[in-house]
């Protein structure tokens, strides 16, 4: 962690729930907490938003003119261009000091309790710069994930987003919805008794936060829908390969899938 590292001298929270910022200061996550973020932000060198994607936009609205000129802002969001879009309507352009990153890491729990020492170690941390980005603002940030021991590197906004949609967005999607379908069933209670471990599995990201996850639906719609558009056909291409029988198309689809997991995939 920063701390430990003494790479900073102090980490201040702001939050609505009193609660769970008193819970952060207990567990050592930050130094201490202020619920009023005008004040929490004043002084800071670096401001982390770490939000739903729907309150980004409100968060900035308030904090950005209590910035120091030298404060460097980042976030963790899932989907760049909406966060993008949200900080050039309230700046009215891209301030210099705006440097967009994501990090992959967390688990289905929410909360400062869910948090652990080593959450990014050995996990990679994507970052966006812009063209207005300036270059100490983005070694800064790239410095300050890779001191939790992450794996940062570089991608477009737009890729960011299609890769995104692709590897997180859409299973997430599917996760909630299978759970979604299986609960509306007559024998739901018997369906969920008898789960066996890969549903299990396959579905423990449905228990991540719903308003997160709708969020992060609306924010990057353009290139998730994209990827239900694919999946959908593929879903249907299936369908009928087991209604007609064809076994050979049965197969040939799940040892395609085998080998590209097994090939390409890196734990």
């Amino acid at each position: 962690m920063l701390v430990t590292t003494g790479a900073v001298g102090e980490i201040v929270g702001a939050g609505r729930h009193e609660d769970n910022l008193r819970t952060a200061v207990r567990l050592g996550v930050i130094d201490r907490y202020d619920t009023d973020s005008t004040r929490a932000v004043d002084g800071a060198d670096v401001v982390v938003i770490a939000v739903p994607l729907g309150a980004i936009a409100a968060v900035l609205r308030t904090i950005a003119p209590h910035l120091a000129r030298q404060c460097v802002l980042t976030d963790v969001g899932s989907a760049k261009s909406s966060v993008i879009a949200d900080v050039e309507r309230i700046y009215g352009t891209i301030p210099p000091n705006f440097v967009p990153g994501h990090p992959i890491a967390g688990t289905e729990k929410s909360g400062v309790e869910a948090s652990f020492a080593t959450l990014f170690q050995r996990r990679r941390v994507i970052l966006t710069p812009l063209a207005e980005t300036a270059i100490t603002a983005y070694r800064l940030i790239r410095r300050m994930w890779e001191l939790t021991g992450a794996e940062v590197v570089d991608m477009g906004v737009r890729h960011h987003d299609a890769v995104l949609a692709a590897t997180s967005h859409l299973p997430h999607v599917l996760a909630y919805t299978l759970v979604n379908t299986l609960a509306r069933l007559d024998d739901r209670a018997e369906v969920f008794r008898y789960a066996a471990g890969g549903f299990r599995d396959f579905t423990r990201i449905a228990s991540s936060d719903p308003l997160m996850w709708h969020d992060i639906c609306v924010a990057n719609r353009e290139q998730l829908l994209e990827m239900i558009t694919l999946f959908s056909a593929d879903l249907v291409q299936l369908a009928e390969a087991i209604r007609s029988d064809d076994r050979a198309a049965i197969l040939a689809t799940f040892q395609r899938a085998k080998r590209a997991r097994d090939n390409l995939y890196l734990d």
